[in-house]
């Protein structure tokens, strides 16, 4: 089943234990990257919920939001910093000896200058208490009957997500497989029309060797071997032929479609490489907008594919 990379998915779960939700928001992505953020209390299962994501995804950007609401009371401590609060003293410390210093500095060298500088008086235990970090509030660890409630959260989401992502695979599976059937079509006519290219420039080169013969009759087999090697310069048989197997290659990637992101990529690279080989042959103007149209069609496939998983 084809995947987009592309998705959304949200769960919530209640229980005696706590409530959950889990919000999951996917883009795409060359390999499988997790950012998870989540309340410090419950931080200790990050490892769980990126071990059931890897499990079910396998490529794309995921941004995983948890939130958790504790069922019972809700049990805060406040703890003083001790290293944080050292710290802080002894900074302030050494900041007042360096201001004293530097104040008998400038009045010695100074003496009858106003000294502006002014030694800070010490500060009391709440001004201390508000600098960030001496006092902590610390949540109480959910317990280990949380971590069920954070699973069955996650996959609720996760099913939810891929659930879009799928819906956003058929999408472009249906997409993918109308621009082939495009894509048959525009080969098809570079192919067809390379005969009459080469018999119109036969007949071109033809008249012109006679208007310059004035009457004379052409040498034939110079003509023909004129003919010959333009058409060897503009032959795109080689092209076609890889063009047609990749489409045929394409069409079934997209009918296994499970993790065939990666393949597709490639496979539409090559087919990009091809049209411009064919873009690069053409010597008719006809040949030469069809292939454009081509490369056209083949960079707008390209853009999809890189967004399937």
């Amino acid at each position: 089943m084809l995947k987009s990379m592309t998705g959304y998915g949200k769960c919530e779960v209640s229980t005696e234990a706590a409530k959950i939700t889990v919000e999951i928001k996917s883009v795409n992505h060359r390999f499988l990257e997790v950012g998870v953020k989540m309340p410090r209390v419950i931080s200790a299962y990050e490892n769980a919920i990126r071990s059931i994501v890897k499990d079910r995804v396998i490529r794309g950007k995921l941004d995983i939001y948890v939130s958790y609401e504790n069922a019972g009371a809700s049990v805060a401590t406040i703890r003083y910093n001790e290293d944080i609060g050292r710290q802080y003293f002894d900074e302030i410390s050494r900041m007042k000896c360096d201001l004293i210093f530097e104040n008998m500095r400038i009045k010695q060298d100074n003496p009858d200058m106003d000294v502006s500088l002014r030694i800070m008086d010490d500060i009391d235990c709440m001004q201390f208490a508000r600098l960030p970090g001496v006092l902590e509030e610390e949540d109480e660890k959910a317990g280990e009957e949380v971590l069920p409630v954070i699973q069955d959260a996650v996959n609720g989401a996760l099913d939810q997500l891929i659930e879009s992502r799928t819906t956003e695979g058929d999408r472009l599976k249906d997409d993918l497989l109308t621009k082939l059937e495009t894509m048959k079509l525009l080969v098809e006519d570079i192919e067809e029309r390379a005969p009459f290219i080469q018999e119109e420039y036969r007949t071109k080169l033809l008249n012109k060797v006679n208007e310059l013969l004035n009457g004379r009759v052409a040498d034939e087999a110079i003509i023909a071997t004129e003919v010959t090697a333009y058409a060897d310069k503009i032959c795109t048989d080689e092209e076609i032929v890889r063009l047609k197997a990749h489409i045929s290659n394409m069409a079934d990637c997209l009918e296994v479609g499970e993790d065939m992101g990666r393949k597709l990529d490639f496979i539409a690279q090559e087919m990009n490489r091809e049209a411009n080989t064919i873009l690069s042959k053409s010597d008719d103007l006809r040949s030469s907008d069809t292939a454009i149209e081509l490369k056209t069609l083949i960079e707008k496939m390209r853009e999809q594919v890189q967004n399937i998983e």
